[in-house]
């Protein structure tokens, strides 16, 4: 028997609801917690809540620490330059820290091609940076976006966005000129089509439809897409879809922007998702995990397209040196570990998993992903697949509240992302809660 998790006390405990209350008084009110976690410290795949809980962590840390929390080598390397310097401006001088790390990232970036690296601060910056770039190279002004994508939340991001109402509400208008499509979305195929007899129409309507009928080609930027939507619900396209893409991408010219921010850094099993389609993007967005939780952003793109000149963009904190320092750490510790095999392999066991517990159950709709960026999406039966929100929301905190934290995405899917270095002795103890808990609210709710 795995000796986690462990509950000592019914969560959230008296402590816990204190600081919960006290965050109620003075933090923003547009974050949106999923349940009363209060972490006070972590180690490996364990998180531990300041009453004394500890939790299997199923979730990364909103898929941030891949190599789990205060990896012992991530954390000497901050230590180490904590003592030499914290910042000097990688806008306006030089150091080795960021040209160290944008070395490693040219090299594990998909593509033969040169690259160079932009740094910023988080997911949203690096898809600014993209979409800057794009107009900036090609001096073209559309964009073409996928339906239920979530890019981030700066208006420039958020303009990609599109994954919930509540994220854009109010705050139109937006960047002009970006085009949202459908995303090839299988088990809920927005064409009522069913793959493979469908034949990629989802490619053939982006051609026929919008850029046929009212979105001029020869204005188009590029096409920003993520190779698995992340809060979308965990959707993983079908094989041959990315293939298509950029084929009808060459065939006008338009760049392709790869958005990484989630599935990257290792999660799927290749340091970069797009890289199960053999795809090469123009430019690619990284953040979340690659600095194991401190705030970094990278935008790797083609060398000739990186061509802006001095001045046309900047950030005073991208690449920060205890940032590029952790991610340095990083990238050794996922070669040195060898996390992305133990990503394969967990992952391929947790989908067999799921897919027994699919078979026993009529409220799970569909298990899918690669690697550890996995979804289990719930419904109401599996005839209608109508999405079940409150099912999956109540497994999600009957879940967190037994010891396995693990949140939701989409309209109602459960994801399943623990660090890179997950044991199959954690593996297997959160998946017998998961698993029970389904079960429970298959029966109850």
């Amino acid at each position: 028997m795995s000796a986690y998790p462990k509950i000592i006390v019914t969560p959230p405990g008296p402590k816990a609801r204190e600081l919960v209350k006290k965050d109620e008084n003075v933090i923003s009110p547009s974050y949106v917690r999923f349940y009363p976690l209060v972490v006070e410290s972590g180690r490996g795949c364990i998180v531990r809540d300041v009453d004394g809980n500890e939790y299997i962590d199923f979730n990364s840390g909103l898929v941030c620490l891949n190599v789990g929390t205060n990896h012992p080598k991530v954390v000497a390397a901050i230590k180490n330059q904590c003592d030499r310097f914290l910042h000097y401006s990688n806008t306006d001088f030089f150091y080795a820290e960021v040209v160290n790390l944008a070395e490693k990232l040219v090299e594990i970036a998909p593509g033969s091609f040169d690259k160079k690296v932009y740094f910023g601060n988080s997911g949203a910056e690096s898809v600014e940076a993209a979409v800057k770039l794009a107009k900036w190279h090609t001096r073209k002004q559309r964009f073409i976006a996928f339906i239920s994508a979530f890019h981030g939340r700066t208006i420039g991001a958020l303009s990609f966005t599109a994954s919930k109402p509540t994220q854009r509400r109010y705050f139109f208008p937006l960047m002009p000129g970006v085009t949202h499509v459908p995303y090839p979305y299988c088990y809920r195929c927005p064409f009522k089509l069913t793959y493979p007899d469908c034949h990629y129409w989802c490619i053939d309507f982006i051609d026929e439809f919008v850029l046929q009928k009212y979105v001029p080609p020869e204005e188009v930027a590029a096409i920003l897409f993520e190779p698995i939507q992340g809060e979308g619900g965990y959707v993983v396209p079908p094989p041959g879809y990315f293939e298509r893409l950029k084929k009808l991408a060459d065939k006008y010219g338009i760049l392709l922007i790869d958005d990484e921010v989630q599935a990257g850094t290792g999660r799927t099993g290749k340091w970069f998702a797009i890289e199960h389609w053999n795809v090469e993007p123009d430019i690619l967005c990284s953040a979340k995990a690659l600095a194991s939780g401190l705030p970094l952003g990278a935008t790797i793109a083609k060398a000739k397209v990186m061509d802006w000149v001095g001045g046309s963009h900047a950030s005073t904190f991208g690449g920060n040196p205890l940032s590029c320092v952790a991610a340095n750490a990083v990238i050794d510790v996922i070669r040195g570990e060898r996390l992305l095999e133990n990503a394969t392999v967990q992952g391929a066991y947790i989908m067999k998993r799921l897919e027994e517990l699919k078979q026993q159950s009529e409220i799970i709709g569909d298990v899918r992903g690669k690697g550890l960026m996995i979804g289990m999406e719930i419904v109401e039966n599996k005839e209608t697949k109508k999405p079940a929100p409150t099912k999956a929301s109540e497994i999600m905190k009957r879940s967190w509240k037994r010891g396995v934290a693990v949140i939701t995405c989409g309209s109602s899917t459960i994801r399943i992302a623990p660090p890179l270095n997950i044991t199959r002795e954690l593996v297997d103890a959160a998946l017998e809660i998961i698993g029970d808990v389904v079960k429970e609210v298959e029966k109850e709710v």
